[in-house]
């Protein structure tokens, strides 16, 4: 025997029964819109970006001005090694009055810079690397002691009439390097311990102390009574650097 089961009808939303007609279809409603009833008493608020009012307290920044009175302001501008007190026209000229040491011009070193003595002292330090030995801390620490030296006993020797200062007599000591930079140079091609780099060495730092010494007897006052003390001094300082190069 079969037992009936009362089961209760069931209820689309739309009303109908789909074994009697046509289903109605939902129709989807928008994003982040809730869905609009009889009851609902609160209204959708729409933000509308168009009807805002323009704010009148930011001022559009004029780019066009800007760029062109920078680039103006660029043209007026000196070059970068002018700003840098490098002139390479002045290095220039003194470099070649070193090389010529029977007509030095003491008047283009009147104006002192460190520009040219530190490119010296790097292309000494270069040449020993070339060589297989790394001078640069000793090369700078010996010209900053050298110019020190120097520095006090011409200022010993010329008293309360002495107006070198330390920052010239470093210029000086730095550009004369000149010869000992060209000695470490063709030392590379010269063979070490032989009788040809001893000669070369002597020309050399006697090059190089004519150079310091006419410079400073011209430069400073009371130079020329100690010609000979002075002479001595910068013969016991570019010797040292010599040493650098022979052993």
């Amino acid at each position: 025997m079969s037992k009936e089961f009362n089961v209760p009808p069931v209820v689309f939303p739309s009303g109908g029964n789909p074994n009697t007609g046509p289903q109605q279809r939902r129709l989807p409603t928008a994003p982040f819109q809730p869905a609009r009833s009889a009851n609902s008493s609160i209204p959708f608020m729409s933000f509308d970006i168009g009807s805002s009012p323009a704010s009148t307290s930011f001022v559009t920044p004029q780019f066009g001005t800007v760029i062109g009175g920078a680039s103006a302001n660029f043209d007026d501008e000196p070059p970068l090694l002018e700003e840098l007190g490098i002139n390479t026209k002045q290095i220039w000229n003194k470099t070649a009055s070193i090389l010529n040491p029977f007509r030095v011009k003491a008047d283009l070193h009147e104006d002192a810079d460190l520009s040219g003595p530190i490119l010296f002292i790097m292309a000494f330090g270069l040449f020993q690397l070339l060589a297989g030995k790394l001078h640069f801390g000793i090369i700078f620490g010996w010209t900053t002691v050298a110019s020190l030296f120097l520095y006090v006993v011409f200022n010993m020797l010329a008293g309360r009439n002495g107006n070198l200062d330390l920052y010239r007599c470093l210029s000086l000591i730095g550009y004369c390097m000149l010869p000992i930079v060209m000695l470490s140079a063709l030392s590379l091609f010269v063979p070490q311990g032989g009788v040809l780099i001893f000669a070369m060495t002597g020309v050399f730092v006697i090059w190089a102390t004519r150079v310091c010494t006419s410079l400073l007897v011209e430069l400073a006052s009371c130079g020329d009574e100690h010609r000979g003390l002075i002479a001595y001094a910068c013969f016991l300082i570019y010797m040292l650097f010599s040493l650098l190069v022979v052993f």
